[in-house]
């Protein structure tokens, strides 16, 4: 499979997915925060970082990174949302919301991306 199709391939679940947990996720939800946008790219950051870290291990090879890594976490994850939400929250004066948003998103991030390489010799291995 061409480079090309194995990112369309990933993107073509990640999309979808992203949309439904959105969805499914902020309609448990009613105090305004995008909780949907948030556990969708703290989930997607997980996944990059097992995906990476079994790339590491040698478990998994540079077309399941293109596959998953580029594609379903690419359009699983969605930083334009992020940033369109968080100014949405400061044009309603929801400030305090917005800068959790920022901070929250980007600690829960990167920190589920350190857990997911963290792990991954635990499940590569």
């Amino acid at each position: 499979m061409t480079t090309w199709l194995l990112v369309v391939t990933g993107a073509m679940i990640g999309a979808p997915l992203r949309y439904l947990t959105d969805r499914a996720v902020q309609s448990r939800h009613t105090s305004g925060f995008p909780w949907g946008t948030f556990t969708v790219n703290v989930a997607g950051s997980l996944v990059l970082g097992l995906l990476t870290g079994a790339v590491v291990a040698g478990a998994a090879g540079s077309r399941l990174a293109l596959l998953l890594g580029t594609g379903l976490c690419g359009a699983l994850t969605t930083y334009s949302t992020f940033s369109w939400e968080t100014l949405r929250l400061i044009e309603t004066g929801a400030r305090g919301r917005a800068a959790v948003n920022v901070a929250g998103s980007v600690l829960a991030g990167v920190g589920a991306a350190c857990a997911g390489l963290a792990l991954a010799p635990e499940i590569w291995s």
